[in-house]
């Protein structure tokens, strides 16, 4: 496979357009990722070229946003509360909060994904809810978080996952986190509240974890996992965040979250970091999500999962 580093045109040395935008890219040679050589040029290059695909899973919904402005090796920050000096063309959506509220950025666009690139936004992680009904996720993610670096168990954890899911007749989508697991994604209608969901969530996983004890388990403590993968439900939560599908991670060799088939799980060489932000062309040959299931109803799963 040929890879490559994604070029973007830019009208000057430090700007580029998009969505009816011009974008000052600052510092475009600054490196991001020291050990490989990758620059915020390279980084707002990618987040150009994956734009088609990522958008669709960010449009609408509020961000946290992971930022790394002066490199991985720098002191990094997440932010939510969207910063004075960005521009009004960004979207925003103000939020009710504990004792408060925050105004997240919303990236509805191209320009406004390249605009966060340049602001050292490496990572993008998304709520589970749209906006318009923050209290009603249209998403229910779990999180196979592994004991170590070995893969198998993430593969054999999500085949389970998957199986059970299908069981209860929920349609999922596995994802790579670019870190260590992998998500499993499953699309709702948005009529449960982000408690039910994430009560849900937790009885499924605990089943789960019943059937295989001695791989699998839902204690949050480490020392209690015992070696055992960790069922993570607890992002299903009101102002809980994902990473996004496509994103950059911040670990070296700038690995991304790439949306997976289930039939890519049988790829031997397939592992977490699988996929880099210089392998974008072999990530969007394909695009695994593109006919993604409509979201479904709990309520049914509910009673099924009760049967269990």
């Amino acid at each position: 496979m040929t890879t490559h580093r994604p070029e973007v045109t830019m009208t000057t040395q430090e700007t580029v357009r998009a969505s009816g935008h011009t974008i000052e890219v600052s510092r475009p040679e600054k490196v991001l990722f020291p050990d490989d050589g990758i620059t915020k040029a390279d980084l707002v290059a990618y987040y150009r070229t994956v734009a088609r695909p990522m958008l669709p899973h960010l449009r609408d919904r509020p961000l946290m946003l992971e930022r790394h402005p002066d490199g991985i090796d720098g002191e990094g920050f997440f932010q939510k509360e969207i910063p004075d000096h960005f521009p009004d063309w960004i979207h925003r959506a103000e939020l009710p909060k504990e004792g408060g509220t925050v105004t997240h950025v919303l990236c509805d666009d191209t320009a406004t994904l390249l605009y966060l690139a340049d602001q050292g936004c490496v990572t993008p992680h998304r709520w589970l809810s749209k906006a318009d009904r923050p209290d009603h996720p249209d998403r229910l993610v779990f999180d196979l978080d592994p004991p170590a670096e070995d893969f198998a168990p993430v593969r054999d954890a999500a085949r389970s996952l998957h199986g059970l899911l299908d069981e209860l007749e929920l349609p999922s989508l596995p994802m790579t986190t670019g870190s260590r697991g992998v998500h499993v994604v499953v699309p709702l209608d948005r009529r449960a509240s982000f408690d039910e969901v994430r009560a849900f969530a937790r009885d499924l996983a605990e089943v789960l974890a019943a059937r295989h004890p001695d791989r699998l388990t839902t204690a949050p403590r480490k020392q209690a996992r015992r070696g055992r993968l960790y069922l993570d439900a607890q992002r299903n939560a009101y102002a809980q965040t994902a990473v996004a599908p496509y994103a950059v991670r911040a670990r070296p060799g700038a690995p991304v979250a790439a949306p997976l088939s289930w039939d890519d799980l049988d790829d031997p060489e397939l592992d977490a970091r699988r996929w880099t932000l210089t392998d974008v062309d072999g990530l969007l040959k394909e695009n695994p999500w593109a006919d993604a299931p409509r979201g479904r109803s709990l309520t049914a799963a509910a009673r099924r999962l009760a049967e269990l």
